[in-house]
């Protein structure tokens, strides 16, 4: 009997400290925050964007695939190397600044090899917030119109 209510106060207590993930497959692009701040060196780092694909998010965190573990020299996950990612949601576009923690190499044959990198979110976009937190909580549901039917008016 004890030992069942630890067990719930366990799992309680995990499900508040864990973020709640989202399952979903977005079109994303990924991109190296540059050394030098300015428009050009921005542009620049923009330009060579690598496309990829969301597997999961939440509000600390997301997971991706991408099609390689690095861009010219440098790897997208290791010395605490900021990213930057812009997700299209159905609820909007979300740029966001993340820091690459884990990977996994996935896929069957060496043809077909990809990436699967988990990150934690350092930074999100201000205009992005409510389009991320729209998506967190209500997913890919359409939000109800307020109106029942059509409306025909008669003068």
């Amino acid at each position: 009997m004890i030992r069942e209510l630890i067990g719930r106060f366990n799992r309680s207590l995990s499900e508040r400290l864990v973020s709640n993930r989202r399952k979903h497959s977005a079109p994303m692009r990924v991109w190296f925050e540059p050394d030098i701040n300015s428009p050009h060196h921005q542009q620049i780092a923009k330009n060579m964007a690598m496309p990829g694909e969301t597997v999961d998010m939440s509000r600390t965190g997301i997971a991706f695939v991408v099609s390689s573990i690095r861009v010219n020299e440098k790897y997208l996950v290791g010395q605490d190397r900021k990213l930057n990612i812009e997700i299209d949601l159905p609820t909007g576009r979300v740029e966001m600044q993340v820091v690459g923690k884990r990977y996994e190499k996935v896929g069957v044959h060496l043809s077909d090899e990809k990436f699967l990198i988990g990150a934690n979110i350092v930074r999100l976009d201000s205009d992005s917030n409510p389009a991320y937190d729209l998506f967190l909580r209500k997913g890919t549901q359409q939000p109800r119109s307020s109106s029942n039917g059509l409306e025909l008016g008669i003068d």
